[in-house]
């Protein structure tokens, strides 16, 4: 089964990632080693590398696996990147910025999401993940300045919280829009005390709620 799991992982780097426009070695590494099956219902393992998002319970998906490699790409992760993410879910793309040295601070507002993903990083032994279960529009201010901030759901405008504990030449990757317009996946990025905003892709995500 492992060897199953490490072949359709593989198969998903080549035709899904490798096939569109991911050309960082780095991510594509992260993806091929990542185990995402681990991230998913059991029930769901079967499908965990298919070109397409998952339901991971209480009305929460797990993105799909090209969205996910997308997004991290567009940061630039680097070993010691000090990221913060809102919206852990199931954990997998906190995962994926751990394993190329991130150092990740998550934040999620599901108890039972944030129980499961903790205990996913300790088998997989991630000790450079922190997670706290809390409102992720208020970001964490403790932590910040943060070199890059990654939202996992969608905001219909920019929380001014996270713009805010962004460093200066920090990006922020977050999908914009309510959930049943399109929803515009937009990198923002901090020089000079000022921001400026690009518009990448049509996405849809999961509401992000308080």
């Amino acid at each position: 089964m492992v060897k199953d799991y490490e072949i359709a992982r593989n198969a998903m780097v080549e035709k899904q990632l490798k096939a569109r426009d991911i050309v960082s070695p780095a991510v594509l590494g992260a993806m091929g080693d990542v185990p995402r099956h681990l991230f998913v219902p059991g029930d769901l393992r079967s499908r965990a590398y298919r070109d397409s998002p998952l339901p991971i319970g209480l009305g929460q998906t797990i993105s799909q696996p090209y969205i996910v490699a997308y997004m991290t790409e567009q940061l630039e992760p680097f070993p010691g990147m000090r990221v913060l993410e809102i919206g852990t879910g199931s954990g997998y793309q906190a995962a994926v910025l751990a394993y190329l040295g991130c150092e990740v601070f998550t934040i999620e507002s599901l108890p039972k999401l944030a129980t499961t993903a903790r205990e996913v990083f300790a088998t997989l032994g991630f000790d450079n993940v922190t997670l706290k279960y809390g409102n992720g529009f208020v970001g964490w201010p403790e932590e910040a300045p943060f070199d890059a901030i990654i939202v996992t759901a969608a905001p219909e405008s920019i929380p001014k919280a996270l713009t805010e504990q962004l460093r200066d030449g920090g990006k922020m990757i977050v999908p914009v829009g309510a959930f049943n317009e399109t929803q515009w996946l937009t990198l923002i990025i901090k020089e000079g005390g000022r921001t400026t905003t690009k518009t990448l892709i049509p996405v849809r995500f999961v509401p992000m709620v308080e």
